[in-house]
């Protein structure tokens, strides 16, 4: 006796075909440098750039009200000569530029061509879950078929499409074929415009923005756990972390004031592993890391300006990492360099008001500048006798 199935097979109509391509090597994004070198120099470029920037800013004080530390601050409380953190921050540059060469000759070099084929294969993608369109409207009771008639009538043949499991017959193209000695004309299914401009957005700014999310939220991570372990373990911050907290006032390019151990674990490599895990392109990865280096630049700046954009994109900025490089805030805000969401997930996020403590540690300083210039005053006035009296000229 023959078994018999209520199981009914669906028929789709056919899906477009995909394009064909030829890939060739993507041409170095500037005339005069490769690639290769561009990518390993540009954040240095960037560091040094953006640093300078703001070393004007603090050079011709052309924004106090901005300050979160006076000038009397910044020549007291750093336990570290500018000479002594220039010196630091080019060693560390030195040795990123040898990690990024060796990151770039992991890569392999990056080709161009594919691209109208692989947003093809996006608008596939999404032609191919239109058919799930149809059984999603059953479950609330709706007759897809019955609906996207309807809608065909009224003058909406794209939605009645969609709504009828990305079923555009309408939709075709005249495709050559090599078939035997001469090529013939054929009549191939269509992609529609939405589906295609959808797919571009899927491929040039959804998947890109996906996987710069991804190496920030590795390297956020990566430095969030060693910033903590080097303070909670004392033997790492003397011997490492220490010195970048030498700068209780830090400014621009003191943003890489790091000994080399520490720069390379928690800097170097945190970003590198996050270019590596999320998969990007050479290109994204020159922007990944010059963005992270202007952010980290301008964590260090000093100042809390409320046009600069690289302070408000999230609530990790200058005003926030400052408070760690504070004796009473040096056991919060150990996230860097793009979100806080660390620190609020363990417990690490300072509390409460910074502005009396702001105002002490200006007052302080500034009452030991004019105690400094009173001394310096008498000494000018006076001369000092064998016996320590001071005896005026």
């Amino acid at each position: 006796m023959a078994s018999s199935s209520n199981t009914t097979t669906a028929s789709y109509p056919p899906l477009p075909p995909l394009p064909s391509y030829e890939l060739k090597p993507l041409p170095d994004l500037l005339p005069f440098i490769s690639d290769f070198w561009l990518s390993i120099i540009l954040p240095h470029v960037a560091y040094w750039v953006v640093s300078g920037i703001f070393h004007l800013i603090d050079t011709y004080d052309l924004f106090p009200q901005y300050r979160l530390h006076t000038p009397e601050e910044i020549s007291q409380r750093n336990l570290a000569s500018r000479w002594e953190v220039a010196r630091d921050v080019v060693l560390e540059q030195i040795l990123q530029v040898a990690t990024g060469a060796f990151l770039n000759l992991t890569e392999a070099k990056q080709m161009t061509g594919s691209e109208g084929y692989d947003v093809a294969v996006w608008a596939r993608r999404i032609r191919i879950a239109q058919r799930a369109l149809p059984n999603m409207l059953g479950l609330v009771g709706l007759n897809a078929r019955g609906l996207s008639e309807k809608v065909a009538l009224g003058g909406y043949p794209l939605l009645a499409g969609a709504l009828a499991g990305g079923d555009y017959p309408f939709l075709t193209t005249e495709l050559v074929v090599e078939g035997g000695k001469k090529a013939v004309m054929e009549t191939v299914p269509a992609f529609a415009v939405w589906e295609v401009v959808l797919a571009k957005l899927m491929y040039w700014v959804v998947v890109p923005g996906f996987q710069m999310w991804i190496a920030v939220a590795v390297m956020d991570t990566w430095q969030y756990f060693w910033h903590r372990a080097m303070h909670v373990n004392k033997w790492m911050y003397t011997n490492w972390h220490a010195r970048h907290h030498r700068l209780y006032v830090p400014y621009a390019y003191g943003a890489l004031y790091n000994h080399p151990v520490e720069g390379f674990v928690m800097d170097t490599l945190g970003a590198g592993i996050g270019y590596k895990l999320s998969f990007m392109t050479n290109r994204m990865g020159m922007l990944f890391f010059v963005t992270s280096m202007m952010k980290t630049v301008d964590d260090h700046c000093g100042y809390k300006l409320p046009w600069d954009p690289l302070q408000h994109i999230t609530s990790n900025n200058a005003a926030y990492h400052d408070i760690h490089h504070q004796s009473w805030g040096i056991k919060s805000n150990f996230s860097q360099p793009f979100f806080t969401i660390w620190d609020r997930w363990l417990g690490t996020k300072w509390e409460g008001d910074v502005q009396l403590k702001y105002e002490r540690t200006r007052a302080n300083a500034a009452a030991k500048d004019e105690k400094k210039r009173l001394a310096m005053g008498k000494e000018r006035n006076g001369s000092v006798t064998m016996n320590g009296k001071v005896k005026a000229k």
